[in-house]
């Protein structure tokens, strides 16, 4: 009999990449909150203002049919400018450089006005103009879903630890041209939460660590349902007390006016069926104050401002692909929980969830594919990973140790 999902360790020589996956108990059930219980009058100012705060005045807003409301606001007008350092920012409408020997030549060819490679549910109903950007609205109820004003939009589980001891740094590298697949993992709970995405790194955790990540990501306690959507996510200190979701917080620059983070993305892959991608690229721009750009199925999404970190104003250390889920372990019993498609990676193609064209830039020159890889690996029984060479399918069902535990 095999061994029951969740047990063992594997390490292997791969990707440079993780497959994290936490077991949590909880110390109280998370279920719906009652607002009149929990928060008191004072809170509930307090969720009155930071409402206020998040929701900036919109030039049109638009309803999705999945019950989003997006708001297209002045692109001056935007978060990020909330921000003490970014208070006398000037807008880098577009970067001023690109690494040597990557081809960026459909981006340029690309008006701001085309169509992205994949839709949002809210385009049915409408489009933020140039000269706005489309944030989606923050409701009293996800405020209210984070337990707390001051933890809204913030990150509760701080992952990096667990792989912090095992990656051969090198200096001033970060993903370029990488590309995941589109699925919609089950989640058991609803503090329960499954992710694919790329963390860019320097330092380490405990001491000063600044990450950028980008991905998709189910979680029901930060969005109020089960679909996948976009997102991305910075931290100059370790997750302790800056950095955020998407535009939740003041930080991130957004200029493209067709892409809502926080919104879903349609439609998802299907099982042996076609396969929905979405393509990342992450670089330096060197000759604009140093900095992160990040681009999305060939368009320039936005980027990081370099004065808002302090490692990475300089250069990154590590970059990391993989998938990350949440068990609560429920009755002493592994969650239910999936990663990517569900899938093990034996599946292989249009079947288990991949990261392909890996490539890395080792200062401003790309180098195909990526070094110094490791495999980070919690749990081989519940969710794995098979590469080969640029590109790994990874993920799992994780429902095994259900069956076998009594």
């Amino acid at each position: 009999m095999a061994p029951p999902c969740g047990s063992g360790r594997r390490w292997s020589r791969a990707v440079k990449m993780t497959l994290y996956l936490f077991f949590l108990i909880p110390m109280s059930s998370a279920g719906n909150r009652n607002t009149n219980t929990i928060f008191g009058k004072k809170q509930k100012l307090e969720v009155q203002q930071q409402l206020k705060r998040l929701n900036k005045p919109a030039l049109k807003s638009i309803e999705s049919p999945d019950g989003d409301i997006i708001d297209c606001v002045d692109i001056y007008k935007q978060p990020a400018f909330d921000h003490p350092l970014l208070k006398n920012h000037t807008i880098q409408m577009r970067p001023s450089s690109y690494p040597k020997g990557f081809s960026f030549d459909e981006i340029n060819d690309i008006s701001s006005n085309s169509e992205p490679e994949f839709t949002q549910p809210w385009h049915l109903n409408g489009r933020c103009p140039e000269g706005t950007i489309p944030i989606r609205r923050t409701k009293e109820e996800d405020l209210l879903r984070a337990g707390s004003v001051a933890n809204f939009g913030r990150k509760k589980y701080h992952t990096i630890p667990h792989a912090q001891n095992n990656y051969l740094p090198t200096d001033n590298y970060l993903p370029t041209d990488h590309e995941m697949n589109v699925w919609n993992p089950y989640t058991q709970e609803e503090n329960e939460f499954s992710v694919s995405q790329f963390w860019v790194e320097n330092g380490e955790y405990g001491q000063d660590l600044d990450t950028i990540e980008a991905g998709m990501i189910v979680g029901e306690d930060l969005y109020g349902d089960k679909e996948t959507r976009i997102f991305l996510y910075w931290t100059d200190d370790g997750y302790q007390s800056t950095g955020c979701y998407n535009l939740n917080c003041p930080g991130f620059v957004q200029l493209d006016h067709q892409i809502a983070m926080g919104a879903r993305v349609t439609p998802y892959s299907k099982y042996d069926g076609d396969q929905i991608g979405l393509k990342f690229y992450v670089w330096k721009d060197v000759n604009a104050g140093g900095d992160w750009w990040l681009s999305i199925n060939h368009r320039d999404f936005g980027y990081w401002p370099s004065s808002i970190f302090s490692l990475m104003s300089d250069s990154a250390s590590r970059v990391e692909w993989g998938g990350e889920v949440i068990n609560y372990h429920r009755d002493g019993k592994h969650t239910t929980t999936q990663m990517g498609s569900g899938q093990f990676a034996e599946e292989g193609p249009r079947k288990a969830s991949f990261f392909k064209n890996l490539n890395v830039i080792d200062g401003l020159q790309i180098q195909r594919g990526p070094r110094d890889t490791t495999t980070f690996m919690t749990k081989p029984n519940c969710y794995n990973i098979i590469d080969y060479g640029g590109f790994f399918y990874f993920g799992g069902p994780a429902q095994d140790d259900v069956k076998m535990i009594a």
